[in-house]
């Protein structure tokens, strides 16, 4: 069983507000993340919320991003790690949302490589998982759901690292994010998250084909806002509370 750093939870001061006195309940690694953002107006992203989530706006924008990247070590507290289940690969769709002043990320779907860790993810956290053919090599990630026509291929040169002083106020209200809203039969859900400040780096995209929608709105190469790599985080998570 991997131990988690010391560090993790003595770097709280990049947090916007202080972590749960009860224990955390699942660990997780997510490593090797590209990261795609795009710009979206309000008008648009509003109507992919919940009623009782308020989208988040910086500059009177709203973002959505994919996030390509392989999950690894995820068990329970106490337990040791399986990486039959425990290790896949993931692409989600995220934005971004705030409630109870608690600025979050609201998954618009989320894709698993692996249909047992797909089906365990779902059954577990109620997050909208689904199965997915993804495969990864070194640089490169690739998605493919024919399901909803969505797709990603990517070919990618991890650059030079974006010093935590360097982080422009959009790259920190981009990463740093440690909450998971969740809707399920008109409940509203937070999971609250733990992880140091995301080391990220600048990243060159040799490659990239993409097409996700998003309402009225298709995500492609074409209106890519910008774009960043990371080589991950550990993170802790704790049970969900319903908020609403």
């Amino acid at each position: 069983m991997k131990r988690i750093s010391d560090s993790t939870f003595s770097e709280i001061d990049h947090r916007p507000w202080p972590i749960p006195q009860n224990h955390w309940l699942y660990y997780q690694e997510w490593n090797e993340a590209l990261f795609l953002h795009w710009k979206i107006p309000p008008t648009l992203l509003k109507p992919l919320l919940p009623p009782t989530l308020k989208a988040d706006e910086i500059d009177n924008a709203c973002y959505i991003s994919l996030v390509a990247f392989t999950m690894n070590r995820i068990r329970p507290r106490f337990l040791p790690s399986l990486s039959l289940i425990s290790r896949f690969h993931e692409v989600n769709l995220r934005t971004y949302v705030v409630a109870d002043n608690k600025p979050g990320v609201y998954f618009l779907s989320i894709e698993a490589g692996k249909r047992i860790s797909s089906f365990l993810a779902k059954s577990l956290s109620g997050l909208p998982y689904t199965y997915s053919d993804l495969r990864r090599s070194e640089h490169c990630y690739e998605a493919n759901h024919p399901a909803k026509s969505s797709y990603l291929k990517s070919t990618f040169i991890p650059g030079s690292e974006i010093s935590e002083n360097e982080k422009s106020p959009l790259e920190i209200w981009l990463t740093e994010r440690y909450a998971l809203y969740l809707d399920v039969d008109d409940a509203l859900y937070r999971y609250e998250i733990h992880h140091k400040p995301w080391k990220l780096q600048n990243v060159t995209l040799r490659k990239l084909d993409v097409s996700y929608e998003a309402g009225e709105m298709t995500l492609n190469h074409e209106n890519l806002h910008s774009a960043h790599y990371s080589p991950g985080v550990q993170v802790v998570s704790w049970p969900r509370e319903r908020i609403l």
